[in-house]
């Protein structure tokens, strides 16, 4: 049963952050090399899915928030 839906920092954090930095790099690259870096970023997100489905969370549900929560741009925050 879910008792506590905090963000637990380590738990796919720097795979999602890493995540979106190459994903919006990829945006930047022309060519084959943006879908290679994209299919890289994608396989970085396995890592905080597993750990959802592993934890019996709903993984899309938990990885749609963790994507806005990383896309949030904080002045003076980093993850």
């Amino acid at each position: 049963s879910l008792q506590n839906d905090s963000v637990v920092a380590g738990g796919g954090a720097i795979e999602m952050e890493l995540s979106k930095f190459l994903r919006d790099y990829s945006r930047t690259i022309p060519g084959k090399q943006q879908l290679l870096i994209g299919a890289y970023a994608k396989a970085l997100e396995i890592i905080p899915r597993q750990l959802c489905d592993n934890a019996g969370f709903d993984a899309t549900n938990i990885l749609n928030k963790l994507r806005a929560k990383h896309a949030q741009v904080r002045p003076g925050a980093a993850w």
